[in-house]
């Protein structure tokens, strides 16, 4: 089944993105991971990574084109050949509302549900921070989405009032709809609407998948050996991204099923409503052991912004050292307080390995990403999250994310990583290189 390739939403006011260059043509094979196109936003460029692997195909964008976010720009086949039919956008177009007595949508700014990732369909409204009439400046935190990774609060994007939110606590709406309407001038009406009164509902999302990209779930009464020895081609492997329709995610979550047993015992993705009467009849999982694993800590910090920004250019200047990226990685690693130690800098879904072998800029190297990293750096300077606490991983985290004039950096990382007074340290000595990247040299 082809796997369609859209222009993501790097940032909440991000309506379009330029297309900057392709790296594959049309027909070319491609494997999960590799970068696909570059894309240029108000705020940087980045590569898109292919989320599946198989042939591209159905390319209805070139570079140099500005794309609406949301649309589909290329798919990934199964064959090198176009699959004969047109790609649409990613989201529903609005229906006239039914119900004449509903209250009209005011004009203003759209805020949509953003793509926190390239695989992610849809989102959880867990809280809204603001009311509808409320004033908001573009920095004020509007609402808290949950994903698959973990719950993320998101900024208005836009200074006014609430003019309308589009959708209630606890919906789910897919990625790319409107949510929310922030005006210039005061509302006289502010509006309130469900998902469903809104015509934005995951349901209706569902519906206009085209017939042909659905996938019928077995008919089993009694599901005995697996009918596939692995996940289906251009699908995440068991225990990575699940990818299923909004309807399929709500209804699961609300009978307590686990639609990654589904992946456990070999049925393709992606998930719709008619799989969970599979997964209902699967036999029950064994109940797992209390966990022992040791707590996890979260630390942060906040630092001024000039003193890494002027040295990135000084270093760019005088020493050649223009990826300001591995300068982060740099300052990273050194604050381990190690003459050895690898750190993986992921920068919006992109992954490089570096290597220190000594505690100067110099000593700092790429290398493959195969090398198991000591530290995970993300670098979210340039994105719009004002704050990050996806917990513990296998290794420990340092984000750094823009905060108001300044940089926020955060730890985490569980008790068995660092103690306490070594998670202190990291983060202490993490911050100060930051403000005072001078200390690096001494």
């Amino acid at each position: 089944m082809p796997l369609d390739v859209i222009m993501p939403a790097l940032g909440m006011a991000q309506d379009t993105g330029v297309i900057l260059t392709w790296h594959k043509s049309p027909g070319d094979p491609v494997s999960e991971g590799e970068a696909l196109f570059e894309v240029e936003t108000d705020k940087a460029a980045m590569e898109v990574e292919a989320q599946g692997s198989g042939f591209l195909t159905d390319v209805t964008a070139a570079a140099g084109e500005e794309v609406p976010v949301g649309r589909v720009v290329a798919r990934i086949s199964e064959t090198p050949e176009d699959t004969g039919t047109k790609p649409e956008l990613a989201q529903e177009k609005p229906s006239e509302p039914d119900n004449q007595a509903s209250p009209a949508i005011p004009e203003g700014e759209q805020v949509i549900m953003p793509a926190l990732g390239m695989a992610q369909d849809a989102g959880l409204i867990v809280a809204w921070r603001k009311s509808p009439g409320d004033s908001v400046t573009a920095s004020d935190i509007l609402f808290e989405v949950e994903t698959d990774k973990s719950i993320v609060e998101v900024e208005a994007g836009h200074d006014g009032f609430i003019a309308a939110l589009l959708a209630e606590k606890g919906e789910e709406a897919p990625v790319g709809h409107v949510i929310a309407i922030i005006s210039s001038e005061k509302p006289e009406s502010p509006v309130q609407l469900s998902l469903l009164a809104s015509g934005k509902s995951a349901e209706a999302a569902e519906q206009v998948k085209p017939a042909e990209s659905v996938e019928p779930a077995p008919a089993v009464k009694q599901p005995s050996a697996p009918r596939q020895t692995g996940p289906a081609h251009g699908v995440r492997a068991v225990r990575g991204r699940i990818l299923a329709s909004p309807k399929a995610r709500r209804l699961a979550l609300e009978r307590g099923l686990d639609l990654e047993r589904l992946a456990e015992n070999g049925y393709p993705q992606p998930y719709h409503v008619k799989d969970l009467e599979v997964l209902e009849s699967l036999p029950k999982a064994t109940a797992p052991q209390p966990s022992t694993a040791a707590p996890g800590r979260y630390l942060s910090a906040e630092v001024t912004a000039d003193g890494f920004d002027e040295f990135a250019v000084w270093a760019a200047k005088e020493a050649g050292l223009t990826d300001a990226s591995s300068l982060l990685a740099a300052f990273a690693g050194s604050s381990l307080g190690q003459n050895e130690a690898t750190v993986a800098l992921e920068t919006f879904g992109k992954t490089r390995i570096f290597a220190m072998h000594g505690r100067r800029l110099g000593d700092l190297a790429e290398v493959e990403p195969e090398a198991v990293p000591d530290l995970r750096l993300r670098d979210l300077r340039f994105g719009r999250l004002s704050t990050i606490q996806a917990g513990p991983e296998d290794t420990p985290v340092l984000s750094v994310l823009t905060s108001g004039a300044g940089l926020k950096l955060t730890l985490e990382c569980t008790a068995e990583q660092l103690d306490a007074s070594a998670a202190i340290t990291l983060l202490s000595d993490f911050a100060g290189r930051m403000e005072q990247p001078l200390r690096h040299l001494l």
